[in-house]
Formats: C-alpha cells, sequence, structure tokens
C-alpha cells in the first residue's frame, strides 16, 4: 500500500509506535509535551522496529475531555513536520477532525487514523481530498461513555457490519478501496469478553478483504484481566501482539516497539519454514 511517498509491503505484520502529544493519555500522557522531546521518542521507535509512528493530539481514554481544533493542530503538526524532517518512515496522524487531517498530510502525515471512522462533520470530504490512506475503526458510543455497560447480539458480526458500512461511505466520497484499513477498536466500546472475542475471531474481520490494524497494548483488557497496573502490561501486550501476528494482522499499534518487533519478527522467522 502507497503511504504518500512510502510504499508499504502488507503481506507481512508491521509495528506502529504510539506517540501521544497529549497531557492526559491513559498510559504515557505529558511524557512528550515537547516537540524534541516528541521527535527524539519516535526516532527512539523507529530504531527499535517500528515502520509507523502514530502521533495524536487528543486523547480517547474512557471520560477523555474534547480538545478544541487549535489545540490539536499546536500539539501535533510541529511534530508531525520535525519528525518528517528527521527520517524516512510513515508518520500517521491519529484524528477525527477534518482540519487536522488536511493540515497533518500538508506536514508530511501518510495515513489518517480515524477512531471516529470519519463520522465527524467535512472528515469524509477532507480525508478523500488528502490521497493517503484511511484506518477506519469501530466505536460504539464516543470516549467519555463508551464503556458504560456495552450491549451487543453478536459483536464480530456487528463490528464487521460497521465497518464495511463505512468503506462504502468512503468509497462514494472518493476513497479508493484499496487504500482503507480496518481496526475493530479494541476497549471502544466492549468488556472484556468483547474484547477477546474480537482476538479470537479476528481472522473473521481480515476475511472482509481489508489490512487490519490493532491496537491493544497496555490497554484495560489486559489489565482488568490479570490485575495489572498500566505499568505492568507488558508481557500481556506482547503475548496479544503474538497472537495476532500470527494470524497476519499487517499493523501492530503498540508502546513498547523494541519488544513487540521482537516478538513480531519471531512470527516472520516461522513464517519462512516450510
Amino acid at each position: 500500500m502507497q503511504f504518500g511517498k512510502h510504499f508499504i509491503d502488507l503481506s507481512q505484520s508491521h509495528v506502529m509506535g504510539i506517540l501521544n502529544v497529549t497531557p492526559d493519555s491513559f498510559s504515557d500522557g505529558g511524557k512528550h509535551a515537547s516537540v524534541t522531546q516528541a521527535v527524539e521518542h519516535a526516532l527512539r521507535m523507529l530504531e527499535e522496529g517500528a515502520t509507523f509512528i502514530d502521533i495524536g493530539g487528543e486523547s480517547t481514554r474512557p471520560g477523555a475531555p474534547d480538545v478544541s481544533l487549535q489545540e490539536e493542530l499546536d500539539r501535533t503538526i510541529p511534530v508531525i513536520e520535525a519528525v518528517a524532517k528527521r527520517s524516512e518512515c510513515v508518520i500517521s496522524i491519529d484524528t477525527s477532525k477534518a482540519e487536522v487531517m488536511r493540515e497533518a498530510v500538508k506536514a508530511g502525515a501518510g495515513l489518517i487514523n480515524d477512531v471516529r471512522a470519519l463520522q465527524e462533520p467535512g472528515a469524509l470530504e477532507a480525508a478523500a481530498s488528502t490521497n493517503v490512506p484511511v484506518c477506519l475503526m469501530h466505536m460504539k458510543g464516543q470516549p467519555r461513555t463508551m464503556q458504560n455497560n456495552p450491549e451487543y447480539n453478536d459483536v464480530i458480526k456487528e463490528v464487521g457490519h460497521f465497518l464495511m458500512e463505512r468503506a462504502r461511505a468512503c468509497e462514494q466520497a472518493g476513497i479508493p478501496q484499496e487504500t482503507i484499513l480496518f481496526d475493530p477498536g479494541y476497549g471502544f466500546g466492549k468488556s472484556l469478553e468483547h474484547n477477546y472475542a474480537l482476538v479470537k475471531h479476528l481472522p473473521r474481520i481480515m476475511s472482509l478483504g481489508y489490512p487490519v490494524l490493532v491496537g491493544m497494548s497496555r490497554k484495560s483488557m489486559i489489565g482488568n484481566l490479570l490485575n495489572r497496573k498500566v505499568d505492568e502490561r507488558l508481557a500481556g501486550s506482547i503475548s496479544l501482539a503474538t497472537i495476532v501476528a500470527q494470524m497476519g494482522a499487517q499493523i501492530i499499534r503498540v508502546h513498547d516497539v523494541k519488544e513487540t518487533a521482537d516478538a513480531v519478527n519471531i512470527v516472520k522467522m516461522l513464517n519462512t519454514i516450510k
């Protein structure tokens, strides 16, 4: 798939490093607040094996407050520009705002990663105008309320149906089918059982015909199952990353790049053995 000026072979799994330039993200809020700190962390993740760097300026953790357009632009655009100057990687912008999408791609982003699946005002049109791939994520509700007793009759079927509907909307807006990725949205309006059902049955989502991005790193689906605090979830994160890599997930979005890249490289080696 072509991500801006970079072509990435999605026949194997790639690691996406998370770079939150926010004060309140659930795992690393405030750690990369300055442009210098953010760029240093991005370069470190690239050295550790990341193919993608996902830059976000608004936390989407449960209960997170909204961020104004200008504040999100001020947080993300200087970092995107600086990372683009210092590296040859695919930069992803984690946003739902149309104007942030446009400005991020102008600054050097090659992927739009939207937890709201381009449903905000003007987002579809903005994404189509940028000519870069989009990742559509499933979320039930909104970040402030999404974990208030989410219910499904068939979580796999309903997530898949939503993603296909959004893909059709994208295609009608002029976004080519071959530039669309799916994200099941682990932790976004799902119970513990829903999340693990989406892991076990990820091949059903993959069978819809679109590359898949997964993000489970350090999330509560690990903490609540294993009774581990956020900074104690590395083993769980690596276990899940290994499982989805074995299933063939194309992009694995993580905080712990070095350890995840090691796990993914072992899976890749196993896949070469006849």
